[in-house]
């Protein structure tokens, strides 16, 4: 059972709730009217707006329309009125335009392009339209007017601002001066920038427009003349300027914020420094006398050292300024015309170097067949940097012909032909040199064809490897391709070792001129001593010693058998004290007469002998100081001891009344006239 007070105060609670429902759903309905209300209320207003917008649609499209029409005619109209103007203009082009194309585009390039224009646009007009008019002819003739002037100033401007390239300029670009701390790139401007940008410019309408290729042919002929200019301007640089002298390059200095000051370029040297020692030797001996009988080789002035240098330097210019110019060319030429072009534009220069090398060995040639063999060492510095280049050169002629891209090669060939002659007769005229009795030294003394020899193989040392591919490329043989450089070292060496036979050989018959057995000594050993000495003092020895090991012991035993024989022409001296036919005494025993004359005769001989060996052989000559030095010691031990003995034998025996009469010299009075051997001045 559920209390009664519960009971009731939950039935309050319901209706409450009910109650507040009612009005909540009285509340819904009145909204709901309300909304319906006003909801047809915005129809309505709605509907009355769609019918305004129709009627105000009815009014306007049609003068829309209208206005559109007549904008569209008003437009036709000005299209019109222009394109009459634009064709009315192509009417007067010749005159608008007969005043700039008379004047020419000097000075006002792009205004002279645009008239151009302009004239190309009315003959193409005409051409289209109207080709029977006359103005066609008249714009025409005035087109190919201003294109004549067009490539008259590509002339012009290319004739005028292309100028030779300075000497000194050149030199620096080619790394004249190979001392200088820091090698900077060096930029040859053949041409004004704003005068290269006109050229670019008139260069790019002439094969775009003008249909012409006439001005390549302009522009290869003046760029080849000043590519020849330049290099002929160096050669006469060289000539003007003596090779000791410093080379300066102002033109480069302004370029640079610091430029080291420039030395004179290394020169090749070769001629000189043969005559120099050449001189050196004929003047003075190995000791510092002088000789008699050395004449230096053929006299070769600065002349033919400075033109020897003058065109190793000029191959080098070459090779820049025809890179130099490909560089400026690619601007200017089109590419598919750049190769032809340029293989025109370097063939007047590189033909005039091509003839000077082939001058250089015709002149080498002459002078082999005079038998002048110095002349070969002309070609030796010449081919080093040809072949040094060659690399270089065979990059810058890349396109080139194939006659172009074999005029270097040509020439290196001739070179090592003529060279690998004159190595090979010069060695022969080492063996058949005549023994002319009139040319031999007089004291004995080094051969003048020993020293020329000796010589001109220590110039071989600074050209080893040209000289070893010289005698190569007369090789046929596989190992001369497969082992160059090896190969070529050990032909060198092998090459070296038979002049030195071929000379030794020489020497041994110019000996047999001399009737002295004594001074044919004297004269072999300077000659064989001078030799190894020379070969001691450079590189040779060693080159000598890549096949022949034993060259310097076999020298040694050449120069000590000679010493031997030079010492047997005492014999004739010392031969006077030797015990035999002395006759045996006692002390105080008198003599007979005839063992007394023999000690006479014996006195007689030693004297005699002693002072006529002394007057000859202190004529002679032995230039090295160390060599005459030992050899008058050896010899002045041989002849006081035997004198000393023999004077001690005859101390205590009376063989004459005048002792003195031959009794003549003491031991050490025979040690000093000795010691005045080899001795002119004494």
């Amino acid at each position: 059972m559920i209390p009664t007070e519960d009971a009731s105060a939950r039935k309050r609670e319901i209706e409450d709730k009910l109650k507040q429902e009612q009005e909540t759903l009285s509340f819904i309905r009145e909204s709901l009217e309300k909304s319906d209300q006003l909801t047809k209320g915005m129809v309505s207003i709605l509907s009355s707006f769609e019918s305004r917008l129709m009627q105000l649609e009815n009014s306007i499209i049609p003068v829309h329309k209208q206005t559109e029409n007549l904008q569209r005619l008003q437009e036709n109209v000005d299209k019109t009125l222009s394109c009459m103007d634009h064709v009315i203009s192509y009417y007067h082009v010749a005159k608008d335009t007969d005043k700039i194309i008379r004047e020419g585009p000097a000075g006002r390039l792009d205004e002279y392009l645009a008239c151009i224009a302009k004239i190309q646009k009315a003959v193409e007009y005409f051409q289209d339209n109207n080709p029977d008019s006359p103005e066609l002819n008249t714009v025409k003739a005035r087109f190919e007017k201003g294109k004549e002037l067009l490539e008259a100033e590509f002339r012009s401007l290319l004739t005028r601002y292309s100028k030779p390239v300075p000497p000194v300029l050149i030199l620096d670009a080619i790394g004249g001066d190979e001392d200088m701390e820091v090698q900077e790139d060096v930029t040859l401007e053949h041409l004004p920038e704003a005068v290269l940008q006109d050229i670019i410019c008139i260069s790019a309408w002439l094969v775009e427009y003008g249909r012409n290729q006439d001005f390549m042919n302009v522009y290869f002929q003046v760029r080849s003349s000043q590519l020849d200019r330049s290099i002929k301007g160096l050669k006469e640089h060289f000539r003007k300027n003596s090779a000791s002298s410093a080379i300066h390059s102002p033109a480069v200095q302004t370029k640079r914020k610091e430029t080291p000051t420039k030395k004179a370029p290394k020169r090749p040297g070769t001629i000189r420094k043969a005559q120099n020692l050449l001189k050196q030797y004929s003047q003075h001996g190995l000791d510092g006398k002088k000789g008699s009988n050395l004449t230096p080789l053929e006299g070769k002035d600065d002349v033919l050292d400075i033109e020897i240098d003058s065109y190793i330097h000029c191959i080098s210019a070459f090779v820049k300024l025809a890179q130099s110019e490909y560089a400026l060319l690619t601007e200017i030429i089109p590419e598919h015309h750049q190769k032809k072009t340029f293989d025109s534009l370097i063939q007047e220069a590189l033909d005039n170097l091509m003839l000077e090398g082939d001058n250089i060995v015709s002149a080498a040639r002459r002078a082999i067949m005079r038998h002048d063999y110095s002349a070969v060492l002309t070609i030796f510095p010449i081919l080093r940097h040809l072949k040094q280049t060659k690399p270089d050169f065979d990059t810058t002629l890349q396109g080139t012909a194939a006659s172009t891209k074999n005029k270097l090669p040509a020439l290196i060939t001739s070179m090592e032909t003529i060279g690998a002659k004159a190595l090979e007769e010069f060695a022969d005229s080492i063996k058949n040199d005549p023994d002319k009795e009139y040319n031999m030294p007089k004291d004995g003394t080094v051969h003048e064809l020993t020293s020329n020899a000796i010589l001109f193989l220590q110039q071989l040392l600074d050209f080893q490897e040209t000289a070893g591919a010289m005698l190569a490329s007369q090789e046929s043989s596989s190992s001369a391709s497969s082992y160059s450089s090896e190969f070529s070292r050990k032909l060198l060496s092998t090459y070296i070792y038979k002049v030195l036979g071929n000379l030794q050989l020489n020497l041994s018959n110019k000996a047999k001129v001399y009737e002295d057995p004594a001074l044919r000594a004297v004269f072999l050993h300077n000659n064989y001593n001078y030799i190894l000495k020379s070969l001691e003092k450079s590189e040779l020895i060693q080159l000598v010693a890549v096949t022949h090991k034993k060259v310097e012991t076999s020298y040694r035993e050449l120069i000590e058998l000679e010493i031997q024989n030079y010492q047997r022409s005492w014999l004739k001296v010392t031969e006077h004290l030797t015990e035999r036919n002395i006759p045996a005494f006692q002390p105080g025993t008198k003599l007979k007469d005839k063992e007394r004359q023999i000690i006479k005769d014996k006195f007689k001989g030693f004297n005699e002998g002693l002072e006529e060996l002394c007057k000859i052989q202190k004529g002679w000559a032995v230039p090295d100081k160390e060599q005459r030095d030992a050899i008058r010691q050896a010899q002045k031990r041989v002849v006081s001891e035997a004198y000393r003995a023999f004077l001690q034998r005859c101390a205590n025996i009376s063989f004459t009344k005048n002792p003195e009469k031959y009794h003549r010299y003491a031991p050490e009075q025979v040690e000093e006239m000795i010691d005045k051997l080899f001795d002119t001045s004494a």
